[in-house]
């Protein structure tokens, strides 16, 4: 097996002993967690004959030096096992196969144990021995080498296997990962034109809300210890999932990468914000698309309530039905103050966040509080089908408070939807990648911060209208009726609203567009709102001529002699 496709496929195999035992939908909570125990397998086996000699000397001391000394014993920084045991001694002993695989299990250091117990690895071990299934799904693991492989490439197989589990069960996989090459584009976005992350000696903290597998954590360290050769340099990785599976396999293949497992948490980022007093320099997601948060809405709505600006939804709720907006609201929450170097932030959305709701709305307030505290740096619109479980447009936008100088005040929009190519084979929605000269060329679009026929530069103001409400006097027998005031009272049914862009005078556009058509018409000031959207297509839409009425009729005309021809021949047939 020379690749992680290679690997993957050998895994999924594993798979077919399930069949009958386990439904398909339940294959993963077998082999991911057996996935992860045959990886720390390997990695261990060199260091195992030294640890077990050390720990001869520690087994009475407490499990807090024990883990101290034996994951350094081990070369590892957070784990190690002190069991006799590895997978080729569970063979020697398969009538006891069971309770040596429970002993090898408790053999681990706390920090492996925590993640079989999010696993339930437990439960797997007594149904599968009962199955009589477990010495040879224990066989055919072992004959796996999961020992010099990159990092990165274990993500990998991972990945794949989540995407296959969730095929076979029509799942969908897509919650769970974001295309790599997403990623390393918005992590080469991220650290465009700073130099913080370059810098000797440097220290930084990143956090992902979403974690899923930890691909964006994985893939922004990768970059990071490509771009920065300092051995003193130091990333550290922070991420939440909702999903306890998910969550177990990034905290598993963090740790493996030398991260601090306690820093992976599991929860409901939302309602159960496992980093409330943290803030981190840069972060990372891809929320769920339209993800509904109907389940913590309690929660949610008495932060918003009782804490205002002071939590992390004072700007505004969006509809139940789309909670990305506060996706974003709780990642610029955790943002470092300016005076203390500030942050910086990448999340992906569907279309909905740039213009769902009107002024006045939760989606249009939480947009005015960013962009009008000059937030939004800018906003790159991707190719579709770029996703495995959408075809839709999606979009990067990039938030911080510490712009540079020339960005100050100003917004980019960056139209790289037609910076792919397509794939030879489809995987579900995915049809099209983005190719790492793409990324680059899109990234140093982006950092020209120079207009081209792909990139604007806009404003704050440019997106942003006050929403003004048009009234015109009830009638009655062809008179305007009064108040008791002796002003016109208005007539709800001829009620009209207009959004007046921030940078025109609302006098003069109310004199231009709408006296003329309505003479008696007036503005209700007192209801008048502010409001903002980005509308991405209207900026980068180019007129195209319809074809001439010549041209058209000659092709229907063509069309006919053509249709007329198959027909007289077929009746000669």
């Amino acid at each position: 097996m020379n690749n992680f496709q290679d690997r993957a496929n050998f895994i999924w195999s594993i798979a077919d002993l399930l069949r009958g035992d386990y439904k398909q939908a339940e294959y993963g909570k077998v082999i991911l967690p057996f996935t992860v125990l045959r990886r720390l397998d390997c990695l261990l086996m060199d260091a195992k004959p030294a640890v077990l000699t050390q720990y001869e000397y520690l087994k009475t001391q407490s499990e807090e030096v024990i883990d101290k000394v034996l994951n350094a014993k081990s070369g590892f920084k957070y784990f190690h096992n002190h069991s006799a045991f590895d997978f080729e001694k569970l063979l020697g002993q398969p009538n006891d196969i069971r309770k040596n695989l429970q002993q090898y299990i408790a053999g681990f250091s706390k920090s492996v144990r925590d993640i079989f117990e999010s696993f339930r690895f437990d439960e797997q071990i007594v149904r599968l021995d009962k199955a009589n299934l477990l010495f040879q799904v224990v066989k055919d693991f072992n004959d796996l080498d999961l020992k010099n492989i990159e990092r990165q490439e274990m993500g990998y197989i991972f990945e794949h296997l989540i995407y296959k589990f969730a095929e076979a069960s029509n799942e969908t996989a897509g919650e769970h990962f974001t295309p790599r090459e997403v990623i390393q584009l918005m992590v080469h976005l991220l650290w465009v034109n700073d130099s913080r992350p370059y810098k000797p000696g440097v220290i930084i903290n990143l956090y992902d809300p979403t974690s899923g597998t930890g691909g964006m954590l994985t893939e922004a360290e990768q970059y990071f210890r490509e771009h920065n050769g300092d051995a003193s340099s130091v990333i550290n990785l922070f991420g939440q999932d909702l999903n306890e599976e998910i969550y177990a396999i990034a905290r598993a293949d963090l740790m493996i990468k030398g991260q601090n497992p306690e820093n992976i948490r599991h929860g409901n980022s939302f309602s159960e914000d496992r980093f409330k007093h943290d803030t981190f320099d840069y972060m990372l997601s891809n929320p769920p698309f339209g993800v509904n948060w109907k389940k913590v809405e309690k929660v949610i709505k008495d932060e918003y309530d009782t804490k205002g600006y002071g939590g992390r939804f004072g700007a505004g709720l969006p509809s139940i039905s789309d909670g990305s907006l506060l996706f974003l609201q709780h990642m610029v929450g955790k943002m470092k103050p300016a005076h203390e170097g500030g942050s910086r932030l990448a999340i992906v959305f569907n279309g909905s966040p740039l213009f769902t709701g009107s002024a006045g709305s939760g989606p249009s307030d939480i947009r005015k509080w960013v962009i009008e505290n000059d937030l939004l740096e800018g906003i790159i619109a991707l190719p579709d089908q770029l996703f495995y479980n959408t075809g839709i447009t999606t979009y990067i936008w990039l938030i911080t408070n510490h712009k540079e100088a020339k960005r100050k005040g100003k917004v980019v929009l960056l139209d790289a939807s037609s910076f792919f190519v397509k794939m030879k084979r489809s995987l579900n929605n995915k049809r099209n990648i983005i190719t790492p000269e793409q990324i680059e060329e899109i990234t140093q679009l982006y950092g020209a911060f120079t207009p081209t026929p792909f990139l604007k530069i806009y404003d704050n103001e440019d997106f942003g209208y006050t929403r003004i409400t048009i009234e015109r006097p009830e009638r009655k027998n062809g008179q305007p009726v009064k108040d008791k005031n002796g002003k016109p009272k208005p007539d709800a049914n001829l009620r009209d609203a207009e959004n007046v862009p921030l940078k025109e005078d609302i006098e003069a556009y109310f004199k231009r567009e709408v006296l003329p058509h309505v003479p008696d018409a007036w503005i209700d000031h007192d209801k008048s709102k502010r409001g903002y959207e980005i509308n991405f297509n209207r900026e980068f839409y180019e007129y195209k001529p319809l074809r001439r009425l010549t041209d058209i009729r000659v092709d229907i005309a063509r069309l006919e002699q053509k249709t007329h021809n198959a027909v007289a021949q077929a009746i000669q047939v």
